[in-house]
């Protein structure tokens, strides 16, 4: 097994207008844009400071007329993502597009699990040079993946028999039940939380954690150019706060970091 085998590797939002996405998280996160030069497609990739974060494309026409929004997805390093697309299968989940190459860049494809949250398995290429790797928690990064399920517990074990993910500590939440923290093949700090989605949210998916230098700031920052606050700030174990989002095109984000 690979070094990334079962974590996290990549994100990716599709939108409809691009140059608005990408004025929008310029401002709110402080990424910088640039095209990725890719043939024959508009792809954008974000950036904080050297390293590259995240990807930018267009909602394609096709999934848009499925009635998709605009959404952030998740790309989770496999070792072979043709035998990961047939145990997604075997554990009941789906495959929306089958493994697909990506010239110079990798092998993905698009699966749900069985309560229909989307993530991409992912083989991708070495780079021809090392990439950049920032310091887990610096301003511009990912720092959580959140999954609103209609059982975590269900979830747990299809993700788990699949990347190997494992339990970290479990928090009482009260109404909201049991948030279930989870970190990647081999133990080590946490890198995500599940719990059974409030009975309002009317679909399954996965949620993603950038990290702001400063919550009430960045707060402002969304608001200000066009998006939506939808939950928070609140403050969580540890001290950071976290605050749930929309952009202007309607894909949902979430912040984390400090208040001073």
């Amino acid at each position: 097994m690979s070094d990334n085998a079962g974590r996290f590797v990549w994100y990716e939002l599709m939108t409809t207008d691009l140059k608005a996405a990408e004025a929008f998280y310029a401002a709110v996160v402080g990424w910088t844009a640039k095209d990725s030069g890719m043939p024959g497609m508009a792809y954008t990739i974000f950036w904080s400071g050297d390293a590259t974060i995240a990807g930018l494309m267009a909602l394609p026409d096709e999934v848009r007329k499925m009635g998709a929004p605009p959404a952030w997805s998740g790309y989770i390093a496999v070792d072979d993502v043709d035998a990961a697309v047939e145990k997604v299968k075997r554990l009941g989940g789906m495959i929306h597009m089958p493994p697909t190459d990506i010239p110079e860049v990798g092998r993905f494809a698009v699966a749900a699990d069985p309560q229909g949250a989307v993530f991409f398995p992912f083989k991708p290429l070495p780079p021809p040079t090392p990439p950049v790797v920032p310091a887990p928690g610096s301003p511009g990064t990912i720092g959580w993946h959140e999954l609103f399920a209609s059982d975590w517990e269900k979830s747990f074990a299809f993700y788990s028999d699949l990347f190997g993910w494992q339990k970290d500590q479990a928090m009482d939440m009260g109404p909201i039940g049991t948030y279930q923290l989870f970190t990647a093949p081999g133990g080590g700090p946490a890198i995500g939380g599940m719990f059974n989605k409030p009975a309002e949210v009317p679909v399954n998916f996965w949620l993603y954690y950038f990290v702001i230098d400063e919550v009430d700031a960045a707060v402002a920052r969304v608001t200000a150019n066009g998006g939506k606050v939808l939950f928070g700030p609140m403050e969580v174990p540890g001290g950071a706060f976290i605050v749930q989002c929309m952009d202007p095109q309607g894909a949902m984000f979430a912040l984390t970091g400090p208040r001073k």
